[in-house]
């Protein structure tokens, strides 16, 4: 979407580096207060349209904003000093309890404070002081997000800079109404793809710092696994939670399909894709919002996550702080999808790894697919990125990993992506793992036989710049994967089955690259003493060019 509209993408890019200038340098600081002021925006408008819904069905609505609030004061204001007189000292009394006097909440409004006649440094005081601790404490304090946001700091501390930000967030905002009516798409839809730039913006050149997974990667693994309303849905290292989102967008589009498939379109990347997202009647709803789970070992990331899945839609989110490698963490069996995409080259301490996991390593990307497999209950299904080292390293710990996906899973497919699919974060080469919990230390395999299937491209350039190609070659691969049950093919050229006897023989060899076969032609060449004489007659024709030459300089 955001392709096709230039202005809108300008004006994010203009309010990042209005941020930028007014010297929050921190790529992940300058998003966490683009998206408190976003937050603040969406709110007011969110509760106005309830109100306005309430009101023509003849219903009583308590929005956020009804009831009042106690200001801010600078207490530094009131306070006496020591030579004052009692009368003065009465009177300084009575102007703080007035100015302590409870007021309506409707001031804590972004249509409040972005249009009423306060000088540029009353409204950060009242924005810092009195607006976002309502924020930061709008759920229930039982909440994921009033539990990560209460260590939240605005961070804007000149007045000229928060106005100039109020007024780009207000016309990013028209830009995406007008968008949203344009193209029939709803507001939550349109401003999730905003949030998702935004959070694009770490990891480009010279603001990055954190890496994250393209977004058409995690629509494929979305589509190989399928998630269905009412599944419990898990990120065991989610970062800003895209695969929770990947896994929600791809329900909602489902819902869509079940419901109205009018309103199905294609996306830039060829899959289906729901215009809008309101069809969620009130108990879908509280079903999804129950359904998506995430954890990282960084605050920051949690915080992110959490608006994120907020800014979609997602009202009360399940991502959380923590260590799901660490001796803390024993979720077994318990969900019915996992997405990830997991640290490629982290190396813990073995002491601090739960010794539940089984496996003699540091290592995490061996480590992570071991507790994906536990965290999954039988039935349930993975998609998960490693990088392709794993599937073919000699070392102890890698054998045992691979073994644990062969017995207590039945690995359905391999999926190897071309080398550029990660630039400009990464050129380590990588694959996708696809595979269904059957046992938990299973002593027999699980898998009968492994799909293999090759991507020569994603739909992208495979250089650092990741141009977007004419041709979408995804969705190919969901119907090839869907495809191969009871498929039987005639060669190993492209994509094939191995079966489990040959992958033992092989030392549980998962690389595509080991089992595809190469064609040879064979070239045939002149006679060694003919191809002499050809360079012979070459060099002689030169040497008469030299000759002539050489004449005619005299």
């Amino acid at each position: 979407m955001l392709q096709n509209n230039p202005k809108l993408k300008g004006l994010i890019m203009s309010l990042w580096n209005t941020l930028w200038g007014g010297g929050i340098s921190n790529p992940i600081t300058a998003i966490e207060q683009i998206t408190y002021l976003f937050f603040m925006k969406k709110i007011d408008e969110v509760e106005s349209k309830k109100e306005r819904d309430a009101d023509w069905n003849e219903e009583v609505y308590r929005s956020r904003f009804d009831g009042e609030y106690t200001p801010w004061i600078d207490e530094n204001d009131y306070r006496p000093s020591p030579e004052m007189p009692e009368q003065e000292r009465a009177e300084l009394a009575k102007k703080r309890e007035e100015a302590l006097k409870p007021r309506p909440k409707n001031e804590l409004r972004w249509s409040y404070f972005s249009k009423a006649p306060m000088a540029a440094e009353d409204m950060l005081l009242h924005v810092r002081n009195n607006v976002f601790p309502f924020i930061k404490e709008m759920n229930d304090d039982t909440s994921a997000f009033t539990k990560y946001m209460k260590d939240a700091v605005f961070r804007i501390q000149k007045p000229s800079l928060l106005v100039e930000a109020v007024k780009k967030v207000d016309e990013i905002f028209v830009e995406i109404a007008r968008d949203a009516e344009d193209g029939k798409q709803s507001f939550q839809d349109i401003q999730g793809d905003v949030y998702e730039m935004l959070l694009k913006e770490i990891a480009t050149a010279g603001k990055n710092g954190q890496f994250r997974t393209p977004r058409h990667l995690i629509k494929l693994l979305a589509e190989l696994v399928e998630p269905r309303l009412g599944h419990k849905i898990a990120d065991p290292a989610c970062g800003t939670g895209g695969f929770l989102l990947g896994a929600y967008q791809y329900i909602i589009t489902d819902l869509v399909r079940q419901k109205e498939p009018s309103r199905l379109s294609e996306d830039e990347d060829g899959f289906e894709r729901a215009t809008i997202s309101s069809i969620l009647d009130e108990k879908n709803k509280n079903i999804l919002n129950d359904s998506l789970y995430g954890f990282d070992i960084d605050v920051t990331m949690v915080r992110l996550g959490l608006m994120n899945l907020m800014m979609h839609g997602i009202d009360d989110p399940h991502i959380n702080y923590g260590d799901t490698l660490s001796k803390n963490y024993n979720e077994n069996g318990i969900y019915d999808i996992v997405l990830a995409n997991p640290p490629f080259t982290g190396k813990l301490d073995k002491a601090d790894v739960n010794p539940a996991l089984g496996i003699d390593t540091g290592s995490t990307e061996l480590l992570f697919l071991v507790r994906i497999s536990k965290m999954l209950r039988p039935g349930g299904k993975a998609a998960v990125i490693v990088p392709e080292g794993v599937l073919f390293g000699s070392t102890k710990a890698q054998k045992a990993t691979r073994e644990i996906l062969l017995k207590d899973n039945q690995l359905e497919a391999v999926v190897s992506l071309p080398a550029g699919a990660f630039k400009p974060y990464t050129g380590v080469k990588t694959a996708i793992l696809v595979f269904t919990k059957v046992e938990e230390d299973s002593k027999t395999w699980h898998t009968e036989k492994v799909w293999f299937y090759a991507l020569e491209h994603d739909g992208y350039s495979l250089d650092d710049n990741r141009r977007k190609l004419k041709e979408n070659p995804l969705p190919t691969v969901k119907k090839e994967y869907k495809a191969r049950v009871g498929a039987t093919y005639p060669d190993r050229k492209r994509h094939f089955f191995v079966y489990l006897e040959e992958i033992r023989e092989n030392a549980l060899d998962l690389s595509y690259n080991r089992y595809k076969k190469y064609e040879y032609e064979e070239q045939e060449y002149d006679p060694p003493k003919e191809i002499l004489q050809k360079l012979i007659a070459l060099e002689e024709e030169i040497l008469a060019d030299m000759n002539e030459l050489n004449g005619l300089i005299g």
